[in-house]
């Protein structure tokens, strides 16, 4: 039911989280805005289009928009954001989790090359390049917080961070959620290092391996970018900010405390978002070659997370 109930969120909040963050930028950069509920008009309206796939493609850039979807859906199910308690807690360990990410990536990395375009390639180069950098960082940051929970389960960790809330301020979290902060955003495509809202051949990542979808492959890919967002965000709040999720110590779940916890969770999310879609107003993007310079920053930091975890224990 828990894993349910998150799916359910996922699917129905990912594009009210995507509205709501353009609302914000509008606003602050002084446009009326086209509303919270657009992207899900934008959804209906690529879902009724009629498919259409290039000349020359095949199996990996027809199967890139289900991957990405699936692996954001088991995601979902899978990562603690209302309850610690999940009917797939062998799918909720950090490996399996980060695999997931990847492999969604991936998907969409081959999709981009099956096109054979210029601009596929060159997006899909661009994409390798932030995932052999993002990926590693989200397992080390994490990593550091097993420590001190002993295991590498999300459910876990959330719950010895949820027993012991003031150990989020020490170091090793501090540390930790720095890193897991800026590879969130690394990969989801947000400012500084992508721009979502650009066509610009040579700044643009997530968008050139997506131009040559159209319909309802575009709209999966749209939903699971939201999606993933969500997930991500939702996981960087479980970790560090566990205040109202439903925890199984002190016997079955029950259903006042999942509510509870589904509103924390909107909340921190929303919380969350605000602040991102906040700082990419004031903010310009990095230079395509700045990019792995704070990567590498942010993986330097997910050790140093790690070292302290061990030396502070």
């Amino acid at each position: 039911m828990t894993a349910l109930i998150q799916v359910i969120l996922v699917v129905a909040g990912a594009p009210l989280l995507a509205g709501m963050m353009r609302q914000i930028r509008a606003r602050l950069e002084g446009r009326a805005g086209p509303g919270v509920l657009q992207p899900w008009r934008d959804l209906r309206k690529l879902a009724r289009k009629q498919p259409i796939t290039g000349d020359g493609t095949g199996w990996a850039f027809r199967l890139a928009p289900l991957l990405l979807a699936a692996t954001a859906l088991v995601a979902a199910a899978a990562v603690p954001l209302v309850a610690t308690d999940s009917p797939l807690e062998g799918v909720s360990e950090l490996f399996a989790v980060v695999a997931l990410l990847a492999l969604g990536s991936v998907a969409l990395i081959l999709g981009g090359l099956d096109t054979g375009t210029a601009f596929g390639g060159m997006g899909a180069s661009r994409e390798v390049t932030i995932l052999a950098l993002v990926e590693p960082t989200i397992l080390v940051s994490v990593f550091a917080l097993s420590v001190r929970a002993g295991s590498t389960n999300l459910a876990a960790i959330v719950t010895s961070v949820a027993e012991n809330p003031w150990a989020v301020l020490s170091p090793v979290s501090l540390l930790a959620a720095a890193a897991l902060a800026i590879v969130t955003i690394a990969e989801t495509g947000r400012i500084p290092v992508d721009n979502p809202a650009t066509h610009l051949e040579l700044t643009m990542i997530h968008e050139a391996m997506v131009l040559e979808y159209a319909g309802p492959d575009l709209a999966l890919i749209e939903w699971a970018s939201a999606a993933r967002l969500s997930v991500l965000l939702g996981l960087l709040a479980s970790l560090f900010a566990p205040w109202g999720i439903a925890t199984a110590d002190a016997g079955p779940i029950g259903l006042i405390a999942l509510l509870v916890a589904c509103l924390a969770l909107a909340v921190k999310v929303a919380v969350l978002g605000a602040l991102l879609a906040a700082g990419e107003v004031f903010m310009a993007k990095l230079r395509l070659f700045r990019v792995p310079e704070l990567l590498a920053g942010s993986f330097l930091m997910a050790l140093l997370a790690v070292a302290a975890s061990f030396f502070l224990a």
